[in-house]
């Protein structure tokens, strides 16, 4: 039995993947299993329901996870995962949902009520998010519903940056570590090239 809120999952798949020649991530094997799927298995049995936020794949998504639910940006083009944070609220019901982005490539334990324990160590704080071997992941994160005001006024000001909200949304900080990590997430054709030749050699 999980002790937190409820909580929802929400997969941040709304990009173009330019660098990746537009290719869908989500749908990608970076490891032995697809990026929908391990994200899935491992992060199900501690989550609500599952969403993901995405403007492309979304009859593929439920033949693979029939249950899963989708959503596009609330505004089209490609305004980056604030923009996508911010639609999940008129889609999901519980009022905390953890984040992630498509791409990432290692999903600590206990990620989600570490994220929960983080967050209730400040009354005022809307939003925790990851630190990898003290990288920042701003958009692995749990958000509180009441964080929708704050992106609504960074996106009507047309401020992009999750990084900028930051400071608004009193954001926390939970302190993960993994030996022998290389990438925390894929962002090119040439680092899935690396990371899947680094990952045969350990």
């Amino acid at each position: 039995m999980n002790k937190y809120p409820k909580t929802d999952l929400v997969i941040l798949a709304g990009g173009q993947a330019r660098r990746m020649n537009g290719i869908n991530k989500l749908l990608q094997t970076f490891d032995d299993q697809m990026q929908l799927l391990k994200i899935y298995e491992k992060l199900k049995d501690q989550i609500g329901q599952i969403w993901v936020n995405s403007h492309r794949d979304l009859s593929l998504y439920k033949k693979i996870i029939p249950h899963v639910q989708c959503y596009q940006d609330d505004e089209s083009g490609f305004l980056g995962p604030l923009m996508g944070m911010k639609s999940a609220w008129s889609h999901v019901q519980a009022d905390y949902v953890l984040f992630i982005p498509c791409d990432v490539t290692y999903i600590p334990p206990k990620v989600i009520s570490m994220l929960h324990d983080t967050l209730r160590r400040e009354p005022q704080a809307l939003m925790s998010y990851v630190s990898l071997n003290a990288t920042a992941l701003y958009p692995f994160c749990l958000m509180k519903r009441q964080s929708v005001e704050i992106l609504e006024q960074h996106l009507s000001q047309n401020q992009l940056s999750l990084k900028k909200t930051l400071k608004d949304l009193q954001a926390q900080v939970a302190y993960f570590r993994k030996h022998r990590l290389f990438f925390h997430s894929i962002n090119s054709l040439d680092e899935l090239q690396q990371y899947k030749q680094l990952n045969y050699l350990v």
